[in-house]
């Protein structure tokens, strides 16, 4: 079953599955540490997971990202990373 997201939490969780910490994925959405926490939250228990890693899974299953996604340059250097994804 698709779990109904808000859009915020949908970019969340596609930054969280992209290996971004909740500290990078504030800095990228311009938001604070503790916000994206809660949208992380929200949207872990619409999804039915406690678990990033199973947040990850039903994010490829939901159609949030994929395995081709990538952070875009602007994320990337918005956040810090050396790495843009599942690399």
């Amino acid at each position: 079953m698709k779990a109904r997201l808000t859009e915020r939490q949908k970019e969340v969780v596609r930054l969280l599955s992209l290996g971004c910490t909740v500290k990078q994925a504030a800095k990228i959405l311009k938001l604070s540490p503790s916000t994206v926490d809660l949208h992380k939250t929200a949207a872990m228990a619409r999804m039915g997971t406690d678990k990033v890693v199973l947040l990850t899974r039903l994010a490829l299953r939901d159609k949030i990202t994929s395995m081709k996604d990538k952070l875009t340059p602007a994320e990337k250097k918005a956040s810090g990373r050396k790495d843009d994804g599942w690399n």
